[in-house]
């Protein structure tokens, strides 16, 4: 139970900073949050890919979260009408 609310934590603090990073290409708090979250999945799957062990401290977790935010972040914003 505290691994997920852990992860829910780390995901939102991952979604909030990555709409700081990303001015521009944010969607709000509330969204940045839950991309903050299916980043995590997105940056803990890339590292797997490229070779990395997935684990590490809390601060490569969160480090690793914050990379896949803000990809993600930077896609959606293609989509994203002015």
């Amino acid at each position: 139970m505290w691994e997920f609310i852990l992860f829910i934590l780390i995901g939102a603090l991952a979604g909030w900073l990555a709409g700081l990073i990303m001015r521009g290409h944010g969607f709000g708090f509330l969204v940045n949050i839950i991309v903050g979250i299916v980043g995590g999945f997105l940056g803990g799957w890339l590292t797997g890919l490229l070779g990395f062990k997935n684990g590490g401290g809390l601060g490569i977790q969160i480090l690793v979260s914050v990379a896949g935010a803000c990809l993600l972040l930077f896609i959606l914003s293609l989509f994203k009408r002015k």
